[in-house]
């Protein structure tokens, strides 16, 4: 079953009864009233892929955790524990949790801090939730990094079952980012920090054709969701990772629209979201590393449903979605963004673009970077996102998802406002205000 709007309204067309849903975000969608709001600490939320040699953004944790006096606690239960790891005695092939936490307390150090320890959680020790030492050692810590791997495991190891409430270890942490620690993660890591209704898999094409259902799923393409959520460090829109390298712009969009939530934020590789004063009217966020972070914003969109057209003497298809009115925001390094005003400031040195290029944005038939399509790029959406930007040729590009039945149409649309921002005066970097529609054919 999927999770309906929480509150909507609907109208009916004429003809095929088709459904348009006017978005509105949920109660669950931007507060946990169990949880109390993090408001002196600061997050760093990166999107997966981050390299070792990333001195940016290790040295913005470093110094939100204190410079070279940080002491930074690694948590990796999301990876699979020592037991389970046939190279667990091989230092050059294990990946586990205890070879990937050395790993990164190691990396830590390297790039300048004071201490770095793994926190030692996981499927082989779970009871180490509570463990008063484990506490101990959390509250000597001045800040947090979460590996990555898979979330689950981090909501079986830190969170109680289906109360879903913090153990010792979890709630020694929250307490640590209110009172003003950082508290950062990649990939998994970045993940779990989100509220209600965390993305638990799924792929862009799977997700729009047959909409996302609650829990984990063997079947990898399928869109799912945990209704509960991680750890709600983050609440002012969903959290989705390896963004662009992974196609994942589609499913992030369906999952906002099926649970009602009014905005994605979708982190780039390498590349991680800054968020200060998390869960406070001061909140705010900046985008540092080489890539960049997408934010769609849901707050006008539209939904509509309805049955495919009926063949001469036939019977309706399946069921067939689109949504329309999504702003797309792409944010890159510098760039900050205010979720209360829903506004984004690009980074000084930044100018608007005025596009010259006379050349039509070229084809592509593969928008979401379909894993069967042995020829698709990475970054396939963004990349006419920004050849768009760059033309006076068009107003409206589309692009299309390699799949049919159905096949999926986006159309990009620079609506008033839209104004593409570059540092080195020719090449589209930011976007702001761009309209997104996706539809079946």
């Amino acid at each position: 079953m999927r999770t309906p709007f929480r509150t909507r309204r609907t109208v009916l067309t004429s003809g095929a009864a088709a459904l348009v849903l006017t978005l509105t975000v949920s109660p669950a969608a931007t507060a946990d009233t169990n949880r109390p709001p993090q408001q002196g600490g600061s997050l760093v939320l990166i999107g997966g892929g981050l390299k070792d040699d990333n001195a940016q953004v290790y040295g913005e944790i470093i110094e939100r955790a204190g410079g070279d006096r940080a002491r930074i606690g690694v948590i990796t239960a999301s990876s699979v524990p020592a037991s389970q790891d046939p190279y667990a005695d091989d230092p050059d092939r294990c990946s586990n949790s205890e070879c990937n936490g050395a790993y990164y307390a190691d990396v830590f150090k390297r790039h300048g801090a004071a201490d770095a320890q793994w926190v030692p959680v996981d499927l082989d020790r779970i009871d180490n939730a509570d463990a008063d030492a484990v506490v101990r050692q959390v509250n000597s810590m001045t800040g947090f990094f979460f590996g990555g791997g898979d979330q689950s495991r981090y909501l079986t190891t830190l969170l109680n079952g289906a109360e879903h409430t913090d153990s010792k270890v979890l709630a020694a942490i929250r307490a640590k980012l209110a009172a003003g620690a950082v508290v950062s993660g990649s990939s998994a890591g970045a993940q779990i920090a989100a509220g209600a209704d965390m993305v638990t898999g799924g792929e862009s094409y799977q997700g729009l054709r047959d909409g996302s259902s609650p829990g984990y799923f063997e079947d990898v393409t399928r869109l799912g969701y945990e209704p509960k959520g991680g750890f709600g460090f983050l609440r002012s829109g969903l959290i989705d990772t390896h963004t662009g390298a992974y196609g994942r712009e589609g499913r992030a969009m369906r999952l906002a629209a099926d649970t009602g939530h009014d905005r994605v934020y979708g982190l780039e590789e390498n590349t991680a979201l800054l968020v200060e004063h998390p869960g406070s009217p001061r909140e705010r966020v900046r985008v540092i590393g080489p890539s960049g972070v997408a934010v769609f914003d849901l707050r006008r969109a539209r939904v509509h449903e309805g049955p495919e057209p009926a063949e001469a003497g036939g019977e309706a298809k399946r069921a067939t979605w689109s949504l329309a009115g999504v702003r797309y925001d792409y944010l890159t390094e510098g760039d900050r963004y205010d979720p209360r005003l829903r506004l984004a400031f690009p980074a000084t040195g930044k100018r608007p673009l005025a596009p010259r290029s006379t050349t039509p944005v070229p084809a592509n038939t593969d928008v979401f970077y379909s894993v069967a399509n042995p020829a698709g790029a990475p970054y396939s959406f963004l990349t006419t996102a920004r050849a768009l930007a760059a033309t006076r040729a068009q107003r409206t590009a589309e692009a299309t998802t390699y799949e049919d039945g159905p096949r999926f149409t986006v159309t990009f649309t620079k609506e008033p406002g839209f104004t593409t921002w570059s540092g080195d005066g020719t090449t589209p970097q930011t976007l702001t205000g761009l309209s997104i529609r996706v539809a079946a054919q």
